[in-house]
């Protein structure tokens, strides 16, 4: 389902200074996710933006809609939970803000639910949202992403570990109170801070996460 799983392949001895405290460098970008790759049907996909919206109603784009809007680039890392980091990733798509303003919040909004294919979701606080590099992508590194990366949209917040970038985005849910996603539930950190090696739930403080 809807991110990279934790765990990947391949290490080298050589890792960038940025890597986070217990991350490894690897080379390339392995595939990890967990269940199995959806088909795109173009004429039945949109992404949906609903729940606590300023207007009171859902905003829905289909395929064509959505990659008509303003794109954006940004070069970021990808950080898995459980320690592989790859680096230099050139994600192209589209800005998280703009989303945010063809569709605004309201103003009780504290976080949201990235929800994709099969069910997947992932929570995010809305200032991780807002971030400036988080963005809609539809491409890596100048090409169409693949079917296994994530295609036709994947969310990248690449400031926080790998589960919290689902792949097969279908649609953002505006929260007043934070609800935890697929791997939240499972065990996985609330916030996800690989800077904070925010890994698991048993990590959490006091007020970093609703009761599991």
């Amino acid at each position: 389902m809807g991110s990279d799983r934790p765990g990947a392949l391949g290490s080298t001895p050589t890792a960038p200074r940025r890597v986070p405290p217990g991350q490894r460098y690897v080379h390339g970008w392995p595939v990890s996710h967990y269940g199995p790759v959806p088909r795109f049907r173009p004429e039945r996909w949109n992404l949906r933006v609903f729940g606590a919206t300023a207007a009171g109603d859902e905003r829905t784009w289909t395929f064509d809609e959505f990659t008509a809007l303003p794109h954006t680039t940004v070069v970021a890392d990808l950080h898995c939970a459980t320690g592989p980091t790859s680096t230099d990733h050139e994600w192209f798509g589209i800005a998280a803000t703009t989303v945010l303003d063809l569709a605004p919040p309201s103003p009780d909004v504290t976080h949201v639910m990235a929800w994709a294919e099969y069910g997947y979701a992932a929570n995010l606080r809305l200032g991780d949202f807002t971030a400036p590099e988080t963005l809609l992508a539809t491409h890596h590194n100048g090409e169409l992403l693949t079917a296994e990366h994530g295609f036709p949209l994947r969310l990248v917040v690449p400031h926080l570990y790998g589960y919290k970038s689902p792949k097969w985005l279908r649609g953002i849910e505006y929260l007043t109170e934070d609800r935890r996603g697929f791997w939240e539930e499972r065990g996985y950190h609330n916030a996800g801070d690989p800077w904070k090696e925010q890994r698991y739930s048993h990590q959490e403080r006091e007020g970093e996460g609703p009761a599991l």
